[in-house]
């Protein structure tokens, strides 16, 4: 794999793998190392590039399916998406297209994957397939930050609360299920019927633990519908600060891919945000989730 500059390399911690942040909020390339071939120190060092950046990309990694599933499950078993549907030959994967003819992407909004579900993904790891020339971006906010720069007074009134997240909420920006939305063309990934046995309302800690690095973040998302115990109106207002005060601008960094760049990121701690600026043009990424744990 390329080197990455010497003047932006992070050699303090690192031995085995290049590392450049890419903002200071989060996010940081990683180089020199080959995904498909990883042995346990690199992989060790990889994984903690990942906990101290929450966002991590690799360029060029030319990966089959059966490698890219082989990399994933280093991290841990993989999560199966309850409404979208898989790949086919490979239930473990989703093909998330936009077509020329498309108007709208998948996950155009703040979110972090499946905190709908009883134990949401700890992980997702996307390998772009086909890119367009321009645009597709994906943005990512730091939500350890959110959480440490709230008021001391907000802490603590948020420290009881539970938010109640919905996959398949009619209430969303939206508006109607994800089989209404299908319906009238405003999915882009095909959907499936829910496993029965499969949760998808879930009450989670609006203040989350890390469970590896144990810091504090605000869990949150536009799932999260409102707050446990209380009204939807009772909700409206705080969720909106809260929403806002995520996505503020000093806790955001941006991926732009290439055809072959591997990005993963920590859902326990970071929202992501796809941009929808590339219209008539192709773009193409193979996503991967990996099962997490109750939140705490």
């Amino acid at each position: 794999m390329s080197a990455l500059p010497d003047s932006t390399r992070d050699e303090t911690t690192y031995q085995r793998i290049q590392v450049v942040p890419l903002a200071g909020s989060l996010g940081a390339e990683i180089g020199g190392v080959d995904l498909r071939h990883l042995d346990d120190a690199d992989f060790a060092e990889v994984h903690r590039a990942w906990l101290q950046h929450q966002v991590i990309y690799f360029r060029g990694q030319t990966m089959t399916p059966d490698e890219h599933l082989d990399f994933a499950r280093r991290w841990g078993d993989i999560h199966i998406h309850p409404f979208n549907a898989p790949m086919e030959g490979y239930p473990e994967i989703l093909q998330i297209l936009k077509t020329e003819a498309a108007t709208r992407n998948n996950g155009n909004r703040w979110h972090s994957d499946q905190m709908y579900t009883a134990a949401p993904a700890k992980a997702t790891i996307l390998l772009a397939r086909e890119m367009p020339p321009y645009g597709g971006d994906t943005m990512f906010s730091n939500l350890y930050l959110a959480y440490e720069t709230l008021s001391d007074g907000m802490k603590e009134m948020l420290s009881g609360l539970k938010g109640v997240h919905n996959g398949n909420s009619s209430k969303n920006f939206l508006g109607g299920s994800r089989a209404a939305q299908a319906k009238m063309g405003l999915i882009p990934t095909p959907q499936k019927h829910p496993d029965p046995d499969v949760q998808t309302v879930s009450v989670h800690p609006i203040i989350r633990t890390h469970p590896e690095t144990g810091r504090k973040a605000l869990y949150i998302g536009s799932h999260t519908e409102r707050f446990d115990g209380m009204t939807d109106d009772e909700s409206k207002p705080l969720l909106d600060y809260l929403m806002a005060h995520t996505s503020r601008p000093e806790f955001i960094c941006r991926v732009r891919w290439e055809v072959g760049t591997l990005t993963m990121w920590d859902n326990r701690c970071c929202q992501h945000y796809a941009l929808n600026d590339y219209q008539g043009q192709r773009r193409c990424v193979h996503k991967i989730t990996v099962k997490g744990d109750t939140p705490f």
